[in-house]
Parts: C-alpha cells; sequence; structure tokens
C-alpha cells in the first residue's frame, strides 16, 4: 500500500514536474527560433505573435502537468474541482495577458502607420488594454459559475460616485481622448501653447500631455484639459517645413536691385550647401521699410524642420555679413538728427 501511494506521488510529481520542464524548453527552443524567424521576415506581425506569448508558454505546459497529475490515482473531487478552477483561472489569465500584449502592439503598429514612424499615445494603449483586461475578467468569473449581471450594476452605480469624486482626473482623460481623436495634435509635432510653453510632444497620457521644449530639452508637463482648451499654434501641421524669416538693413545709398541679387545669391547657397534648408525653394526678398537710418527688408528661406531655422538664420547672416563687407554695401548703425530751436544741427 505504501509502495502504491509512493508511486502515484511519483506520477504526480513527474507528471507537474514535467510540465514545467516541457514549458521551459518549448520557451527556451521553439519560442526563441520562432523570434528569430519573424525577426527575419518583413512581415512586422509575426513578431508581435510571438513576443504576445513569450513567458506564458511554461504557465501553459505547467497548467497542463498538474491537470494530468490529478487524473492518477483517486483524489478528493472538492481537491479536483478547486485545483481545475485554479488551472482555469491561471490559463485564462496568462491567455488575456497575452492578449493584451497583442492588442497594445497592434494599436501601437497601426497608429504608426497612420500618422507616421511614431508610435501611439500612451493613453489610446493603455485604453485598449484595459478594455481587454475587463473583457477577459468578465469571461473568467463566468467560467467560474459568478453572475456578473449584479457585478456590472454594481460597478455602474459605483461608477457614478467615483464619477463625481474624480471630475478632474475624468476630464483630463476624457480630453486626452479628446486630443488623440480629433488628431491636431500629435506626438512629434511642434507646438506653442498660448501661455507660451513650447516643444516638440512628446506622449499624451491619461493625465497629462509631455512636452519636450527647445532648445534647453526640458520636460514641459501639460494637463489634458488645458491641453484642449488652449489657443496652439502647430509648427507641423500641415507640413513641417516652414519659412524663416530674417530682417536686414542696408544704407539709403545702397543699389537695391544689387542689394536684392546678393542676398537671393546668399540665401540659395545657404540652402543648398547648409543644413536643414529646402534648396529646391527658391527664397524670397520683399523690401517693406523706409526706417530712420536704413531701408529695411526681409529674407524668407524654407527650412525642412522647426529645429533646423536655427542653424539657417545663423550661417545666413554670418555668409551675408561677409559677402556685404566684399561687395561693398553698407549695414548702418542707426542714426538720428535732432534739430534744437535757435540753435545748429548736432
Amino acid at each position: 500500500m505504501i509502495e502504491l501511494l509512493a508511486s502515484i506521488w511519483i506520477q504526480r510529481i513527474a507528471f507537474v514536474v514535467g510540465g514545467f520542464v516541457l514549458g521551459g524548453v518549448f520557451e527556451s527552443v521553439i519560442i526563441r527560433r520562432a523570434r528569430k524567424l519573424a525577426e527575419s521576415t518583413r512581415f512586422e506581425w509575426d513578431d508581435l505573435l510571438v513576443g504576445s506569448i513569450r513567458g506564458v508558454a511554461t504557465l501553459w505546459f505547467g497548467a497542463g502537468g498538474v491537470y494530468l497529475a490529478l487524473s492518477v490515482g483517486d483524489v478528493d473531487p472538492i481537491v479536483v474541482s478547486t485545483t481545475q478552477n485554479v488551472l482555469m483561472v491561471f490559463v485564462l489569465g496568462s491567455v488575456v495577458i497575452a492578449t493584451t500584449r497583442l492588442v497594445g502592439g497592434g494599436v501601437e503598429m497601426l497608429s504608426g502607420r497612420a500618422g507616421g514612424a511614431i508610435k501611439s499615445p500612451t493613453l489610446v494603449v493603455n485604453l485598449a488594454r484595459i478594455a481587454v483586461g475587463v473583457l477577459g475578467l468578465f469571461i473568467i468569473l463566468q467560467n467560474l459559475g459568478i453572475d456578473i449581471t449584479a457585478l456590472i450594476t454594481a460597478l455602474g452605480i459605483g461608477g457614478i460616485a467615483i464619477a463625481l469624486a474624480l471630475q478632474d482626473t475624468l476630464g483630463n482623460l476624457f480630453a486626452g481622448v479628446q486630443i488623440i481623436l480629433s488628431r491636431q495634435v500629435r506626438q512629434r509635432d511642434y507646438i506653442q501653447l498660448s501661455s507660451g510653453e513650447e516643444g516638440w510632444v512628446t506622449d499624451v497620457k491619461g493625465r497629462n500631455t509631455t512636452i519636450h521644449t527647445f532648445p534647453d530639452g526640458n520636460l514641459v508637463i501639460v494637463p489634458n484639459s488645458v491641453l484642449a482648451s488652449s489657443i496652439i499654434k502647430n509648427f507641423s501641421k500641415p507640413k513641417r517645413a516652414l519659412w524663416v524669416t530674417v530682417e536686414v538693413g542696408v544704407s539709403y545709398d545702397s543699389d537695391l536691385d544689387h542689394v536684392e541679387a546678393v542676398a537671393l545669391d546668399v540665401a540659395k547657397h545657404v540652402l543648398t550647401e547648409g543644413e536643414g534648408g529646402v534648396a529646391d525653394k527658391d527664397p524670397v526678398i520683399r523690401f517693406h521699410t523706409f526706417a530712420d537710418s536704413s531701408i529695411n527688408f526681409d529674407v524668407r528661406m524654407l527650412v525642412g524642420k522647426f529645429e533646423s531655422q536655427g542653424p539657417v538664420q545663423h550661417e545666413f547672416i554670418k555668409r551675408l555679413h561677409r559677402r556685404f563687407g566684399e561687395e561693398g554695401i553698407e549695414i548702418p548703425f542707426p542714426i538720428r538728427t535732432v534739430i534744437m530751436a535757435g540753435g545748429s544741427e548736432s
């Protein structure tokens, strides 16, 4: 009798240990090879699928080993039923975890295709994962024989109380959803708020939006409700290229046709040879003001992105100053003539 019991327990332990060992082998051999094979293809969904089941395969095999161990010998029906329920919760829970990974990665992938090579905002990914998690929880409860109707009713009543207590948080949450759905402000857009803050939008979360400032590189955190109600200037829409304007003044004695030709030549060379300029778009020069000591004009050059305007302005001013000196074109100092009553000019 003792030998029989020992044999039964050895078989049970063998099934359990064997299940986890097979799971580990499957994880280290099959999953690893599948991951390498997926990385070698251009199809992205296979990488996502393999990554989503990483770590859960061992649990599935281990649960299978425990289930087989219950079939060895006589086991108390209550123990069998309880253990099976626990296994079901673990297996379904692992399936939910794998599905949340798959859905979250899929949302990021699809949003990257739709809106450029960027990931989806954290808010969208988290909402998708929460939806899958809640659905998986309901499925687990149903399989345990728990009536979820009362739970849903209680959640509805509790949700009203929570909504009243968390008005600001929920306001920011819905404002974040509105920001994402409107697509007027997206990640990697360079924006300027009416309050003066400006920078690249790095992420839209449940409560706030993070902005990476330029050129100091600080992080500005703006509540979603504030961002949704602000006047925003988006330098990245409808296109990322933008015009850079440099104001220049020359002496009244200057030949303006010659000044225009020299300035255009310098601007074209800056756009062609410098970094960040759009070479296939000609610069524009417009004289606009008879100032106190100079005739002022604007030079407008098209750059490919917001951060390129500084280097382009820098290089243009250096080259134009040197070229004006070579051409004998004067950039005058401010001069004002004052005539005093009863006196002479001074």
